[in-house]
């Protein structure tokens, strides 16, 4: 599953990233939180990014705006070869590219009122007059459904967690960005909440042609929100494609496994029939050689090309490309209830 390669990536993007590699040297080692992957994001696309914890999602995100400077690689926005740039130069880019963080409490300033929480960024540049700044920030209050009233004077502590997240958006709209990092922008959220929040980012990423790289543990909330989705797994990308066919028909056996620990409430399904994935999951210190799926993969585990040769990322048509030197044939019917065993 360690995969390398850009047969996936599309012409003309509006960010491209190629061999993006992010390490951070420890007193045991060195951590490999992010392999060599390659990805890209259209403009006016939103891109999934899912996976198990640790393996690389928000470490890949915050490289995607040198926050912090990746290891090695490149990275391309707007034509533009960002990990070249001075510090200088780069914050000069940043209005372009937000990002909005997990924890949407701990986000912002608690001294701050949220006006000028939201006002921070227009009033470092000097964008406009002060009324023009104000007005900008009730417009984008607005937007993403909180009265400016109701913010005006009021610290993040005063709001709820939903209401917080929604000012973290606004933040990043005031500068009117091209490209926005949602970092498990929901994850903390209750689900109805999540729902509203999600509602949002659609909304606002159609009426501004917004481009979002959406990272979640959520598989059915990238899902419905992605227009590609890429499967990472211990710094590595093993799938790509659009969420319909990659749930649909899951080449790679780590994002079939993915699919099969979605939870069901179905009293009648038998859980204990689906895919489960055994073994320990390596550590990011001493990754596996070759494919670093292999050592909890059924398929490859006592393969000797998974053992040596690392998989490159190859197309199977459909717009969908996986890395696995044995990829899954059969397609999972997600309308179909499994089979129950009987127990009569």
């Amino acid at each position: 599953m360690a995969g390398s390669g850009n047969a996936h990536l599309v012409p003309d993007p509006l960010l491209v990233a190629q061999n993006l590699t992010m390490e951070f040297p420890t007193k045991r080692g060195t951590v490999q939180a992010v392999s060599g992957i390659s990805l890209d994001v259209r403009e006016g696309e939103t891109l999934g990014l899912v996976g198990e914890s640790g393996c690389g999602k928000s470490t890949t995100g915050r490289a995607l705006i040198q926050m912090p400077r990746p290891t090695s690689g490149s990275v391309m926005f707007e034509g533009e070869e960002l990990t070249s740039l001075s510090d200088e130069e780069v914050r000069k880019r940043r209005p372009k590219l937000q990002m909005i963080f997990q924890d949407p409490i701990s986000s912002l300033n608690p001294r701050r009122p949220v006006r000028k929480i939201i006002s921070e960024g227009l009033d470092i540049w000097g964008i406009g007059s002060k009324a023009e700044r104000e007005a900008k920030v009730d417009s984008v209050l607005e937007e993403v459904g909180i009265d400016p009233e109701l913010a005006k004077g009021r610290k993040p502590h005063q709001f709820s967690g939903g209401q917080c997240q929604r000012i973290s958006i606004a933040r990043a709209l005031v500068m009117d960005p091209k490209l926005i990092i949602c970092d498990e922008p929901v994850s903390a959220l209750d689900v109805s909440v999540q729902a509203q929040v999600l509602n949002i980012l659609e909304e606002l990423k159609q009426g501004r042609n917004l481009a979002l790289v959406f990272i979640a543990h959520d598989l059915s909330v990238v899902k419905n929100v992605s227009d590609r989705v890429v499967v990472m797994y211990l710094g590595k990308i093993c799938e790509v494609g659009p969420p319909d066919q990659l749930y649909a028909n899951p080449k790679h056996w780590y994002t079939r496994a993915l699919l099969d620990a979605i939870p069901v409430a179905d009293p009648t399904i038998d859980v204990m029939s689906k895919e489960r994935l055994g073994g320990e999951l390596p550590s990011p210190l001493d990754p596996p050689t070759g494919c670093r799926f292999r050592t909890r993969c059924a398929r490859g585990m006592d393969e000797p090309t998974c053992a040596t040769d690392e998989p490159q990322l190859q197309d199977t048509g459909n717009g969908q490309f996986v890395a696995c030197h044995f990829p899954a044939e059969v397609a999972v019917d997600l309308t179909t209830k499994p089979q129950t065993s009987s127990t009569a």
